[in-house]
């Protein structure tokens, strides 16, 4: 199978999420990504193509920083969070948001698109999995095996499935231009960076810091202080609207960065998904704990074009405890 069908496949996949957000159901987006990791942009984006394609219509577009807890939600609606890999202690601002929509509505059908799973300490693991299992009608869909393994293992109460990343719904993605450099270097420079299997990658590199501008960072941090103020006046202006275009703007300039490239190496899980959406050779490289490694193994692994170097010895571990 060429790498078009394998990424065709993995796009068709992703229609079993409608055993659980049914054609024509009326959602609340609970958490859409407001802010610069351009690899959730392109996750909502898939996600919001999702919807479109299966006639799923969104009543309200919200994130953590302005949803409105105190509001009644007509108790037909589904509600989605956003998928990634922010489930965990890594992140317990969005991972504190996910489990007070939980707590706030009991009687809704949540759903949680593809996520991986990373807990550092399994007592925050056991703390999240005890606040879900008193929600009868979660749903969490898991990104990778060993996020499945996590999920089954903590969250027996709870629905659990496994799909990939909402981003695959984009294929194909257009190149916008014939490539004219060789090799893009995609180095993640965060806490998820994995500096032994980094080491190698150090000539000259990027990451997503490179692709937005200081005048996208400035215009991203205005909308999301704008985005709080807009709350506290009862969320009259339409920042979703707004970052919907903006964003538009951003997920096509990291098109045209990539476009320019024959071939890439990333430890950016969105670095790798985005070559292969562009059907370029890609190579990728593990995070800190085995995420890319797990998501590899778990779907890509059948794509001719992509190829991993130096698995981490922590790939496919159910958890890090």
């Amino acid at each position: 199978m060429d790498s078009k069908h394998s990424m065709i496949s993995l796009k068709q996949k992703l229609s079993e999420l409608l055993d659980v957000i049914p054609k024509q159901s009326e959602i609340i987006y609970a958490d859409y990504p407001l802010y610069g990791n351009v690899g959730d942009l392109f996750i909502m984006k898939g996600t919001e193509a999702f919807f479109k394609e299966h006639g799923i219509r969104v009543r309200k577009r919200w994130n953590p920083d302005n949803f409105p807890f105190g509001r009644k939600l007509d108790p037909n609606l589904i509600i989605v969070c956003q998928g990634g890999g922010n489930f965990g202690d890594l992140y317990p601002y969005y991972q504190g948001f996910r489990e007070k929509i939980v707590q706030t509505y009991p009687n809704h059908k949540i759903v949680i698109l593809p996520q991986s799973i990373y807990f550092q300490n399994e007592d925050n693991l056991k703390r999240t999995a005890e606040i879900f299992s008193k929600h009868a009608n979660l749903h969490i869909i898991t990104r990778e095996k060993a996020s499945y393994a996590t999920a089954q293992a903590y969250f027996t109460s709870n629905q659990i499935k496994i799909l990939p990343d909402m981003a695959h719904q984009l294929f194909p993605v257009t190149p916008t231009q014939q490539p004219f450099n060789q090799k893009l270097r995609f180095i993640r420079t965060d806490h998820e960076a994995n500096k032994e299997l980094q080491e190698h990658a150090k000539a000259e590199s990027f990451d997503w810091r490179t692709v937005l501008s200081a005048s996208d960072r400035r215009t991203i941090a205005f909308l999301q202080t704008l985005n709080v103020l807009n709350k506290k006046a009862g969320n009259p202006l339409p920042i979703a609207y707004i970052w919907e275009k903006y964003s538009d703007y951003i997920v096509k300039k990291a098109i045209r960065f990539f476009s320019r490239y024959e071939s890439v190496e990333t430890s950016r899980l969105h670095g790798h998904i985005l070559s292969s959406l562009l059907q370029k050779e890609n190579t990728v490289i593990d995070n800190s704990y085995g995420k890319n490694a797990n998501y590899y193994h778990t779907w890509m692994e059948g794509v001719p074009s992509t190829r991993i170097q130096n698995a981490s010895k922590k790939e496919n571990l159910p958890a890090q405890i």
